[in-house]
């Protein structure tokens, strides 16, 4: 099996690539995303092809690890998200994640979570992770607390003004 494929019950993730840019310019436009992560200004698929390549192929380069692409086994489609990022403002390696609203709900995020949390841990060698959610966005504050991050204070990110929540795990 390829070394960068990481497969779970239900899912098979892999790094995100090029070919992923239909996919990334739906998902960074998804009502979700634009509200609880924010608006990278993918306007279009070349965008999200100049997004892939200047942030995410970059880091996977640099670090070995980068965003992930999630695909349901049963027929490959395409769902969301999930990522290990070096992330200008937080002190660390910070895990996040997202779907399209059509796979919400059913565990996916959970089950993609805990995968790349056990890369980080058990590939990738590292002693924590960090993440940062709105405040507002419940969701994900459970999904955090589910795969054994705890609230650490709060934070912003350069260039912005509004206070997020700050995660964290150790590795033990």
């Amino acid at each position: 099996m390829d070394n960068d494929l990481t497969q779970t019950e239900r899912l098979f993730l892999r790094p995100t690539s090029l070919e992923d840019a239909e996919f990334i310019f739906e998902l960074f436009n998804s009502p979700k995303w634009l509200q609880n992560i924010g608006d990278r200004n993918i306007c279009s698929t070349v965008d999200a092809r100049d997004y892939i390549e200047s942030k995410m192929l970059e880091q996977l380069e640099r670090l070995g690890f980068s965003n992930y692409t999630v695909l349901r086994k049963a027929d490959g489609v395409k769902m969301g998200i999930c990522g290990l990022y070096d992330r200008d403002g937080v002190d660390g390696i910070d895990i996040g994640f997202a779907f399209l609203p059509q796979f919400e709900g059913q565990g996916f995020a959970f089950e993609a979570a805990m995968a790349v949390k056990h890369l980080a841990f058990e590939r990738f060698g590292l002693k924590e992770l960090k993440a940062i959610t709105t405040q507002q966005n419940r969701v994900s504050q459970k999904l955090l607390e589910k795969i054994g991050m705890k609230k650490a204070g709060t934070m912003t990110l350069p260039n912005d003004s509004e206070e997020l929540w700050l995660y964290q795990i150790k590795h033990t």
